[in-house]
């Protein structure tokens, strides 16, 4: 059976690595309209082909010819090459600032902004009601990939073994899935996505909703993921012009965690203190230090 055909949107092919790999290549009309298109890539898909003929200054059958030396087929999928190389954002494709005004405020104001509005989205009862879950699990699986949602998936881990629960992480998309498929009622999956849209990670949340493990979503509000559920806890990104820095979504969902383990420990009061104190006891008997010294390093 022959594959089905392929959806241009959908191919790997970045128009404008390819535009900047092959300028020197292009005959002098054809520059010109690689100039214009990089000028403004959004109005370039967006505009006909009379219309960008008339930017750059040539003939339509310059643009033609343009599209067919950038691997396209004709300018109707130049035209969609650009719309989704215009979909990344102008911000990445625009020289903006080197750096911003100061460093360290600029990036210290973008944490404390993230935090205030993603402290407008704490819903207290959610938070009870997913701490509960979590203490009568049978087992806990952290769900995450990609950069930041990765590292959170990690730092729930940590924050709730330290707890006596049992929970184990997965990256990895297939071993997601695999996990998801031994799963019950029972059980219960913490997932991390700043977008909520990542294909891998609805699927497998879908698998173990499936089996009846309860979900909750650390996510943003209305995505696909959202939609998933059982406990939602919204998150917010806020990303800005300046994109040599790290996101400051990860400071929303380490919000987040923290006020779900803190509402893990206490439901659990009692327990959840004589494990703290025997992993201060074991740490400082391997450290030595005082007792203000942080459980953990």
């Amino acid at each position: 059976m022959r594959d089905p055909k392929p959806d241009p949107m959908r191919e790997p092919m970045d128009i404008v690595t390819r535009l900047s790999q092959r300028a020197a290549e292009l005959r002098p009309a054809e520059q010109k309209v690689a100039q214009t298109v990089l000028s403004d890539i959004a109005e370039a898909a967006a505009g006909s082909i009379q219309t960008l003929a008339e930017r750059a200054g040539v003939s339509e059958a310059s643009v033609t010819r343009f599209a067919k030396a950038m691997g396209c087929r004709d300018v109707r999928e130049l035209k969609l090459k650009l719309a989704q190389a215009a979909a990344v954002g102008q911000r990445f494709l625009d020289g903006g600032a080197d750096r911003p005004p100061s460093s360290a405020d600029g990036i210290l104001a973008d944490i404390s902004n993230v935090l205030e509005a993603n402290r407008a989205l704490v819903q207290p009862e959610a938070f009870r009601t997913a701490a509960v879950a979590l203490v009568a699990a049978r087992m806990i699986a952290v769900f995450g990939m990609g950069g930041g949602s990765t590292t959170m998936a990690d730092e729930m881990r940590y924050r709730l073994a330290r707890l006596g629960r049992p929970v184990t992480t997965y990256h990895d998309s297939m071993l997601q899935r695999m996990v998801a498929a031994t799963l019950s009622p029972d059980d219960v999956v913490v997932v991390f996505s700043v977008t909520g849209h990542v294909p891998e990670v609805i699927d497998s949340v879908t698998i173990a909703r499936e089996y009846g493990a309860r979900i909750v979503a650390i996510t943003a509000m209305g995505s696909p993921l959202a939609t998933l559920a059982d406990v939602l806890l919204p998150i917010q990104a806020m990303e800005t012009d300046f994109i040599f820095k790290p996101s400051s979504s990860r400071y929303a969902m380490m919000m987040m965690i923290d006020l779900l383990a803190t509402e893990v420990a206490l439901q659990q009061s009692d327990r959840s203190k004589e494990l703290l104190r025997r992993i201060k006891y074991v740490l400082d008997a391997h450290r030595g230090g005082g007792n203000r010294q942080p459980l953990g390093d």
